[in-house]
């Protein structure tokens, strides 16, 4: 109820903020109809809702599979997507060398999961199991349509940062619009930075809800211990190539070299994994995050991968 309280404001102010800048800034513009961004902006967010599943299934190397090929993934689906409450999504698997999944899709009755090889060859089906109920987590609650309709609030900010900084209208009040476009910019950063926190929100909802739908908490937790330490072997040129894509992973790719190194105090026996005893620990423990990686955080789409794991740890309880 918490992370969804949470959501429900962000989405609240978000509105709020930018409500508030149009006015303000059409006014002082004397520009009647200043809406044209919120409907240049959000034509090219629908354009990339109607479009994206195809892109993602080119970028990310997507190969629809049978059950006779994935006997055990398909059941695990369907059973926890009847548990859910939401159509069986088709099932596919991706090429791309990093260990991962994903879920998108353009509704509950579209909705796609995929499972990249590398990862169905580093989980036990436990643990595998858990990250499918994750991401039929995301697909219950819409969560790609949820971020994409988000999006357009930045977007905004940045039509109108362009327009006034780089461009003039007929020479007419050019301070002002330098002043306008210095604020549309801060604007579009600060909601931005809503925009990935909402995400950040969403991955904590769909963790739990992964739990709720029967999965051993400590089993995702060892799950996304062994996924971060997947990533952190992956070279930088095999890496690039899905930078602009890792909003759909389970994680953050990126940052896996950082979180290894913090995740090490939760593997006590350096076993490689996370069981129930370790997890358990964790939710009466200290843990350490260095302040480099708390900002890096702000800028992520993904929570702290130690911070997502001790919430794990209190759920366990």
């Amino acid at each position: 109820m918490w992370l969804q309280l949470r959501l429900y404001l962000l989405v609240t102010l978000l509105f709020a903020l930018v409500y508030a800048a149009v006015t303000v800034i059409a006014s002082v513009m004397e520009i009647g109809d200043f809406m044209m961004y919120g409907i240049i902006a959000s034509a090219m967010l629908i354009l990339q809702w109607l479009l994206g599943p195809k892109l993602v299934e080119m970028s990310m190397g997507v190969r629809y599979v049978s059950r006779a090929e994935y006997p055990e993934i398909y059941r695990a689906v369907e059973e926890l997507s009847v548990a859910a409450g939401i159509p069986v999504p088709r099932i596919g698997i991706s090429q791309i060398p990093i260990p991962n999944a994903f879920a998108f899709g353009r509704w509950r009755g579209d909705g796609r999961i995929c499972i990249t090889n590398e990862l169905t060859r580093m989980l036990s089906f436990q643990e595998l199991r858990a990250v499918i109920g994750h991401e039929i987590a995301h697909l219950k609650h819409s969560d790609v349509a949820v971020i994409t309709f988000l999006s357009v609030f930045p977007t905004v900010f940045w039509f109108i940062a362009r327009s006034t900084m780089f461009y003039s209208y007929s020479g007419r009040r050019r301070g002002n619009e330098a002043l306008i476009g210095i604020v549309a910019f801060l604007l579009y950063f600060i909601t931005n930075l809503l925009v990935l926190y909402a995400s950040r929100i969403r991955e904590y909802y769909a963790d739990e809800r992964s739990v709720r739908l029967g999965n051993p908490p400590h089993a995702l937790a060892s799950a996304l211990y062994k996924l971060v330490y997947g990533s952190a072997r992956v070279s930088k040129e095999n890496m690039k190539p899905f930078e602009g894509l890792k909003a759909f992973f389970l994680n953050d790719p990126s940052r896996a070299l950082n979180e290894i190194r913090e995740l090490a105090q939760v593997d006590t026996d350096r076993s490689g994994s996370i069981d129930q005893h370790e997890l358990l620990m964790l939710s009466t423990k200290k843990v350490k995050i260095g302040l480099g990686d708390m900002l890096m955080e702000l800028m992520s789409t993904h929570p702290n991968m130690v911070k997502r794991v001790q919430r794990l740890s209190k759920i366990a309880m």
